[in-house]
């Protein structure tokens, strides 16, 4: 690993997301949300609370929410925060007061952004090529707050969950970023379930149930963690359909469709990898439900893709990747994509 000092000012590309790559009619291979919309059940549950909006979301809601969260990875309520997003989560890490916040890079830009914003000293942890954890020593003994994907955007990468958990130290918190932890069959290497009073996960509905515009989310974590982030915040955080898509979306039924999907998408992953591979590209071997892809003029390529109405992610504003990396999504219409690069690259 290498180190790589933050300053508190926020790094102009730290919020540079997928979003900005797409457009109105073009294929979205930049965005890692796994379909265009929930699916019909999810939509007529949600709709079936439309009528409650003119009044404030209830308590009664709230904790069903909290509830079916903790029986959904087997903890006690005391350790759920609901959460607008599990990038809400990353915004409320300021609140902790960290003296120094280490960053295992390349790594989701939304914590150095938050935290530099507040002033809080980063240290980028550089991961080389094939992105995968090393001695723990590596990270800082000062840092009180580290902070990693699992498995991580954007290099996909899955690191085993005692790697992870190496990381602890006294007076340290380790937060991990479990947004497409349900996309791994199993989520084998997941902390969610752990009663560590020193590991913070937060989880994301966004990417497997086609939330992105509902911004739905938790944490998991000590209850004197979780006290201390909630803090400052507002009244009534969630609305009321937040709070009930995170209810549904955590139910048994649900957790199940999760996991049959994840097992689909794993198997296009492979699909997917091998037909990028056959055409002379490197693919980072992980788990997520994207593909991280070494390619030759990835500016040409992402220009020429874009002007034929596909998206795909650049990865230069990630800290620890060049310009010759390209973020795809893993979906259905593949054999699109991997056509277009075939003839881009002749």
């Amino acid at each position: 690993m290498a180190e790589r000092d933050g300053r508190c000012d926020p790094r102009p590309g730290a919020r540079f997301h997928g979003d900005r790559e797409t457009g109105p009619g073009m294929l979205d291979f930049a965005v890692n949300v796994r379909g265009a919309g929930p699916p019909d059940w999810l939509v007529n549950r949600l709709a079936g609370r439309l009528a409650d909006l003119g009044a404030y979301p209830t308590q009664a809601d709230a904790d069903a929410a909290v509830s079916a969260v903790a029986a959904r990875h087997g903890v006690a309520r005391e350790r759920v925060l609901l959460l607008a997003g599990a990038s809400e989560g990353f915004s409320l890490l300021p609140t902790l007061r960290p003296r120094l916040a280490a960053l295992i890079a390349p790594s989701f830009t939304e914590p150095e952004a938050v935290l530099t914003a507040a002033g809080v000293p980063v240290r980028h942890v550089v991961l080389p090529p094939p992105f995968r954890l090393g001695a723990p020593g590596t990270v800082p003994e000062s840092a009180d707050l580290v902070v990693l994907g699992n498995p991580t955007n954007p290099t996909g990468v899955l690191h085993p969950r005692d790697e992870v958990l190496a990381l602890r130290r006294p007076g340290r918190l380790v937060v991990v970023d479990e947004a497409f932890a349900d996309a791994v069959p199993g989520e084998p290497e997941s902390l969610a379930g752990l009663d560590l009073p020193d590991v913070l996960v937060l989880r994301s509905l966004t990417k497997t149930w086609s939330l992105a515009g509902l911004r739905v989310g938790y944490a998991l974590g000590s209850p004197s963690v979780l006290a201390r982030l909630a803090a400052g915040r507002p009244h009534w955080p969630l609305g009321t359909l937040q709070v009930e898509a995170i209810t549904a979306c955590c139910a048994q039924k649900a957790v199940l469709e999760a996991e049959h999907g994840a097992r689909r998408l794993q198997e296009m992953r492979a699909e997917m990898a091998a037909a990028l591979t056959a055409l002379g590209l490197r693919v980072v071997d992980g788990a997520a439900p994207f593909l991280l892809v070494r390619v030759p003029d990835p500016t040409l390529l992402r220009k020429q893709l874009h002007a034929g109405n596909i998206a795909v992610r650049r990865c230069d504003t990630f800290i620890g990747l060049d310009d010759g990396y390209l973020r795809v999504a893993v979906r259905p219409e593949w054999p699109t994509l991997v056509a277009a690069i075939a003839e881009v690259l002749g």
